[in-house]
């Protein structure tokens, strides 16, 4: 579990899965985590709706949600 972000699986494809990343304090969604085909990797797609920021704690965060469904996905 995240201490700032909560990761919310908003959209479930045959394949993949769409996550919402919401910001624990403010309920705000600062984007989304979904498929990228041109990489074959899940990756974060930031909000464009309003201008966020992004500490290195949350950053990483989403990095290692990012890297555990990846290594999810390779094991199907």
């Amino acid at each position: 579990m995240s201490e700032f972000l909560e990761f919310r699986l908003v959209q479930k494809k045959p394949k993949t899965d769409v996550y919402s990343v919401l910001s624990r304090c403010s309920n705000v969604e600062l984007g989304k985590i979904k498929w990228y085909p041109s990489w074959r990797h899940y990756c974060f797609f930031p909000t464009t709706i309003l201008e966020t920021v992004h500490s290195d704690r949350c950053l990483m965060e989403i990095s290692m949600f990012i890297s555990n469904i990846n290594n999810l996905h390779k094991r199907k």
